[in-house]
Order: C-alpha cells, then sequence, then structure tokens
C-alpha cells in the first residue's frame, strides 16, 4: 500500500483536474434564451461574414443575444463586442489565477504571470476601445490588434514553458475570436466614416 503523502498527492492532483475541467465557460459565449435560429440582424451578419473574422460560427453564437440583435448600428454592435470582449478576458484571468496559485515549476509560472498581464491588458484593451469607436475607431483598431499580439505572446510564453493546459489553449483561442470580431467591426467603422479623421 502506498504512503499517506503519496495517497493524498494523488488525490489533490485528481481533485485539481476534476475541478478545472469543470469551471463554467458561461463568459465565453453569453447565455441567451433564445436559439441560434432567431434570426441574426444584419449588422451581425455582415461581421460575422467579414474577413477578420477567425470563426464564423462561434461570431454568430457569441452574437445571438437579444441586446445584440437589437443594436440599430455599428457603433452600438462595436460596444457591445467589447463588453463581450473584456467579460470574456475577465473570465479568462480568473482561471488562471487559479491555476497560477497551484504549485509549479518557475518557468510554467513565469508563464502564466506573462498570460495573466495580458489578460489585465485585454479589459483595459477592450474596455477603452469601447470610448474610441465613436471618436477614433483606427486607433480602436489598433488598439485591437495589440489585444491579439498580447495573447499570441503568452501562448509562446506557454508553449516555451510547455504547460500543459488544454482549458488555457481553449480560452486564448476564444480571446482570440473576439479580438477578431473586435478587429472586423472597428475596421467597418474606419470604412463608414473614412473622412472624419
Amino acid at each position: 500500500m502506498a504512503p499517506p503523502n503519496q495517497l493524498c498527492l494523488v488525490l489533490v492532483i485528481l481533485l485539481s483536474v476534476f475541478l478545472l475541467s469543470s469551471l463554467s465557460t458561461s463568459a465565453i459565449i453569453p447565455k441567451a434564451n433564445v436559439s441560434l435560429s432567431i434570426p441574426s440582424s444584419q449588422l451581425v451578419e455582415n461581421l460575422c461574414n467579414g474577413k477578420a473574422i477567425q470563426n464564423r460560427r462561434f461570431c454568430l453564437k457569441a452574437l445571438s443575444t437579444p441586446e445584440v440583435i437589437a443594436a440599430m448600428d455599428t457603433t452600438q454592435l462595436g460596444t457591445l463586442i467589447m463588453k463581450l470582449g473584456a467579460a470574456n478576458a475577465k473570465a479568462t484571468l480568473n482561471v488562471y489565477n487559479e491555476i497560477i496559485k497551484k504549485p509549479g515549476s518557475p518557468q510554467s509560472l513565469k508563464a502564466l504571470n506573462c498570460c495573466v498581464e495580458a489578460y489585465k491588458y485585454a479589459i483595459l484593451s477592450f474596455e477603452m476601445v469601447s470610448s474610441e469607436l465613436v471618436e477614433d475607431p483606427e486607433s480602436a483598431n489598433y488598439d485591437v490588434a495589440v489585444i491579439g499580439l498580447e495573447i499570441a505572446n503568452c501562448e509562446k510564453e506557454l508553449i516555451n514553458a510547455k504547460v500543459q493546459a488544454p482549458r488555457l489553449i481553449a480560452e486564448n483561442r476564444f480571446i482570440k475570436y473576439y479580438v477578431s470580431m473586435g478587429y472586423e467591426i472597428t475596421s467597418t467603422l474606419e470604412l463608414e466614416n473614412p473622412n472624419e479623421y
């Protein structure tokens, strides 16, 4: 029979894996009391068909809430996308903060801290971009693109530190989908008002 210390360690590891795999992802795609069969607004359709969109299905599902469907113009839709991106980044930041509390190598801790900083930046940027949409969509477009670069750096650090965390890989992919939606909406706003800036 295994010594009690080894048994406790095995139980802690199994419990940690179970808890991490069962964490809620409700902030990733907002839950709406509507089915996807409700037609999206033309704004949402146009956005989700844009060149920058990395995952059209995700885009349509994430933007299927009544509040988003009711958006009257590109600026309102952009503001809602930025709120969703910020909410997703906050939920993901919580996941990173929980994982950091667990013992790990110095390299993995460094990588996780890099990702924590990237997600803090993403939250602030998504919130800031909301205010830039009307006054300066060109700056908003740049700021959204930089979020993508920060997340790419986070992913690189995780890979270099050999952090094996499928949940984090999925969370990073989701935030990149929001970045692509933000980039597409800010590009659209730039095209709608080319001479104002």
